[in-house]
């Protein structure tokens, strides 16, 4: 038996522990997204862990709202919000053929490894953006 996934309530179980931050997309009155991320240790890793230090981030798009017209508002906004927590740099993992992971090479992640079909990314906070 290999070994056994994360599961995806480790995301939000808990939620307002230190560390953690999130973002709701609005169109309309009406939640289509959001965004949010949380550091791990290494004994609770996430699929895009990287260190204690880095938070991973997660983000969740109604199917019906996916597309370029939505898509680029959540990696940018939550920008302002984790420098102001201090982190050097924030991770995220994608599936080596999810169009998105396009996007989040424009909002500076970088591959750093593959897991199982997904590329573990991370963006150094730090580095000046266009």
């Amino acid at each position: 038996m290999g070994e056994e996934e994360p599961p995806l309530t480790r995301y939000v179980n808990g939620w307002g522990r230190p560390g953690d931050r999130s973002l709701i997309v609005f169109d309309e009155f009406v939640p289509v997204g959001a965004a949010w991320y949380r550091l791990f240790t290494d004994d609770d890793a996430g699929f895009g862990f990287i260190d204690d230090e880095t938070p991973e981030l997660a983000i969740a798009v109604v199917p019906s709202r996916r597309g370029p017209r939505l898509r680029p508002r959540a990696p940018g906004r939550l920008a302002r919000p984790r420098t102001k927590d201090g982190f050097d740099a924030i991770s995220l993992s994608v599936a080596k053929d999810n169009p998105a992971r396009h996007l989040y090479e424009r909002y500076g992640f970088e591959p750093v490894r593959e897991d199982d079909g997904a590329v573990v990314m991370r963006a150094d906070l730090r580095a000046e953006r266009p």
